[in-house]
């Protein structure tokens, strides 16, 4: 796949930064590239990955509260969704509004081109009136350009869960990074995965269909063919843990035996002991008091928990204190 020089550039010091770490590490963003995107569309279809269903539950249960809240000043609207993936439960609200004749434009922000492009394709098939503002970049540098325009109001979606990619105190920083750029008006969305029956949780990252491995062990093959590396992903091994008291999923990849891996483009060899890892990615699951404690810690005012009938997701509207 060809890349930007910058997209390239920003690989590279990722995996420079992430390797020269004790434990290693590489960053979550890394999983999607074009092959990482279509591996991460079947997970979410794996009857063991509850989360997907669970949103899409919550949403189209609650797509008129939704409306209400979002078009209570029957004024223009942004509705900026950070990590839009396909945006299939999305649409759920993007139809509705449009049916409620909302006025809004839809800004989706993804760090992976493939799938901005595939998403706001689909939605010019599906929903033509529909204003569609797609934002290639990661969240931090897409919400510093947000701004420039400071016209309409704006509503920001969070979903799927991606809060879990930050541990809490990250989580803290990262909704008081978009609490400072929102005014009075401006409102939240955010998806969280609640703590539950740990085994439901570890199926979910570490399923019998192989998805799961499939997915982590496709960034040791992107760096392959980005960077010219030459890992031999059978010589490493996905595991996924859970923990019930902290909340807190880790996925790490784990090397079988001692082994040397050259980089090309760093023009370097990384070196793996036996059974050392790498800490590809975080899944932090949440309780009521932890989530009150990123409203606390951000500024924001709770407005409302909403619930799948299992009570295994919920999504939360915050809103900018007066």
């Amino acid at each position: 796949m060809t890349i930007t020089d910058s997209k390239y550039t920003e690989v590279i010091h990722a995996v420079e930064a992430g390797f020269a770490k004790h434990p290693k590490r590489l960053p979550s963003w890394l999983f999607y590239d074009e092959a990482g995107d279509k591996i991460f569309q079947a997970i979410m279809h794996m009857p063991e990955y509850y989360l997907t269903s669970c949103e899409y539950e919550i949403l189209q249960s609650n797509k008129d509260k939704l409306y209400q809240y979002f078009s209570k000043h029957d004024d223009a609207f942004d509705l900026i969704e950070l990590g839009a993936g396909d945006g299939l439960k999305t649409e759920i609200i993007l139809r509705h509004f449009q049916d409620r004749k909302a006025a809004f434009r839809y800004m989706p922000i993804d760090v992976s081109a493939t799938v901005l492009s595939s998403l706001t394709h689909r939605l010019a098939d599906i929903l033509p009136k529909l204003v569609v503002h797609p934002v290639n970049n990661r969240y931090d540098e897409a919400l510093r350009t947000l701004y420039n325009d400071d016209v309409n109001r704006k509503v920001f979606l969070f979903l799927g869960a991606n809060i879990g990619n930050f541990d809490p105190h990250e989580a803290e920083n990262f909704v008081s990074m978009i609490a400072s750029r929102m005014r009075q008006g401006d409102q939240l969305l955010i998806g969280f995965d609640l703590k539950k029956d740990p085994r439901l949780i570890q199926a979910a990252y570490d399923d019998p269909h192989g998805i799961t491995r499939q997915f982590n062990m496709n960034l040791l093959i992107r760096l392959n063919r980005e960077l010219g590396a030459t890992f031999i992903p059978d010589q490493f091994r996905h595991y996924p843990c859970y923990d019930p008291e902290t909340g807190m999923t880790k996925s790490y990849l784990v090397s079988l035996r001692a082994q040397d891996v050259y980089i090309a483009a760093l023009q370097t060899s990384v070196h793996f002991d036996r059974w050392e890892v790498i800490h590809t990615e975080v899944s932090q699951k949440y309780d009521i008091p932890m989530i009150e404690t990123i409203a606390a810690a951000s500024e924001l005012e709770i407005v409302d928990f909403l619930y799948d009938c299992k009570h295994y997701f919920c999504d939360v509207l915050f809103k900018k204190k007066n």
